[in-house]
């Protein structure tokens, strides 16, 4: 079973630094160079200097800029900017937001812990549900090697039937928070510890409740590999040291129970060409109920995606010619989907991936290299590409999101989905709290 423990949090003390929402930023893997650009003009000291380190011109080695943040942190501890809680505890972190493109509003609760690190496997007690990239682990790997500290937090899913720990997290709602925040996507962000000398030993419940199964990665594969692999370089350099730190990584613990918000990624294809779109017109009917759709109301359907329930096999398709709703005939892809237990065949993506492949020639390795598809998080913004012709934009195929529990299934399965096939909503800031690999 996952072992969860509280733990001392490093956290930017608002005395020094004034607003805190100045300080904190989004997670390093969702900023482009403009908004990293704001965020370093925002405030000398917010948390994108630690978690997206840049580099500079007099830099030698490309090492430079992650030397650069460990001088930095030790710097803003010695001055009072990031400051260590004195006791170990649980960090509840309440996020309340709303549903992108829609009227929806939302309260999510959580809680930040440390997660002892274990090697992925088919019995073990963290589950992942993607695949990873060389790159951004290579990075994550040299930021945490410099630093010693996790900058942002993994995020896991645990499965509470019994609902006990919704009300516990509840219930510390009710309390003044320590942190309270409002990101630039208009979440507001708040904060409050909970230590079990103080609290009736409700650090201990969650972390008990939370570890009682499986934990499911959500957000994070990258930092989550990237810590087995740094545990590991430093066992061999401290074998002799009991519990130690760095055998933990920050996670940001949820309860699947709770209507948490996944938002799908648009397919855009390009280079499609006369004959690849008399092969949709003549295909797609084999595989799917195909429906003529008034074109702004299918768009405005799926840029407001989050609030649908996703898993029944609905697209939308909008090509400069037109638009059309389009409903898989499951039977018809028999055959056709890759190996694979049920949950990641019964996935949305897997049946649109199948159809690429079918209809248009455009199977796994093409898909990979991203020569024929690209992706966006917007319906209004994958139809513009294609309205534009940019990049030879020719068709825009829209997805409802992944449900919780496809995800979840999938993992059990010892699985791993589709590239692009979850994007949970909201994130977790950088910078609420730092895991430092000390005690």
């Amino acid at each position: 079973m996952p072992q969860i423990r509280p733990f001392r949090a490093i956290r930017f003390d608002p005395e020094v630094t004034g607003d805190l929402g100045a300080v904190v930023a989004p997670p390093y893997d969702v900023i482009g160079a403009d908004l990293h650009r704001e965020l370093l003009a925002r405030h000398p000291k917010n948390a994108v200097r630690l978690d997206l380190p840049a580099a500079e011109p007099q830099d030698e080695d490309p090492d430079d800029k992650y030397r650069r943040v460990a001088r930095t942190i030790a710097a803003w501890r010695t001055d009072g900017t990031l400051r260590k809680d004195p006791r170990p505890g649980v960090y509840v972190c309440e996020q309340t937001y709303r549903v992108p493109h829609t009227d929806v509003v939302r309260t999510q609760r959580g809680f930040f812990a440390r997660l002892r690190i274990e090697p992925f496997g088919p019995d073990g007690g963290v589950l992942p549900h993607e695949r990873t990239l060389a790159g951004p682990k290579e990075d994550r790997y040299r930021l945490l090697r410099a630093t010693g500290i996790n900058t942002s937090p993994v995020v896991g899913l645990y499965d509470d039937p019994s609902g006990r720990a919704s009300t516990l997290l509840a219930e510390v709602a009710t309390r003044p928070p320590l942190t309270d925040v409002t990101d630039d996507d208009g979440v507001r962000h708040r904060l409050w510890i909970v230590t079990d000398e103080g609290d009736e030993a409700v650090a201990t419940t969650l972390a008990g409740i939370a570890g009682s199964g499986p934990v499911f990665i959500a957000d994070g594969h990258h930092r989550y590999e990237t810590a087995i692999r740094y545990r590991d370089e430093r066992r061999m350099t401290r074998s002799c040291e009991e519990d130690p730190a760095f055998d933990y990584l920050l996670m940001l613990f949820l309860d699947a129970a709770d209507q948490l918000t996944v938002l799908p990624t648009h397919r855009v294809v390009r280079r499609i060409g006369a004959d690849g779109f008399a092969r949709l017109r003549d295909g797609l009917p084999e595989l799917f109920d195909v429906t003529a759709a008034d074109r702004d109301a299918l768009v405005a359907r799926y840029e407001a995606a989050g609030e649908l329930a996703g898993g029944d096999g609905s697209f939308g398709l909008v090509t400069r010619d037109g638009a059309w709703q389009l409903r898989a005939r499951r039977g018809a892809f028999a055959g056709l989907l890759a190996e694979g237990g049920d949950a990641v065949r019964a996935l949305d993506v897997s049946l649109l991936a199948a159809t690429l492949d079918r209809v248009l020639g455009i199977d796994a390795p093409a898909i990979a290299g991203g020569e024929r598809i690209t992706y966006s998080k917007s319906a209004a913004d994958a139809v513009r590409l294609v309205d534009a012709r940019e990049d030879d934009a020719d068709a825009a195929f829209l997805l409802e999101p992944t449900p919780v529990a496809s995800i979840l299934a999938v993992s059990r399965d010892g699985d791993v989905m589709p590239q692009k096939s979850t994007y949970f909503y909201p994130k977790a800031l950088t910078g609420l709290v730092l895991n430092p690999h000390e005690w």
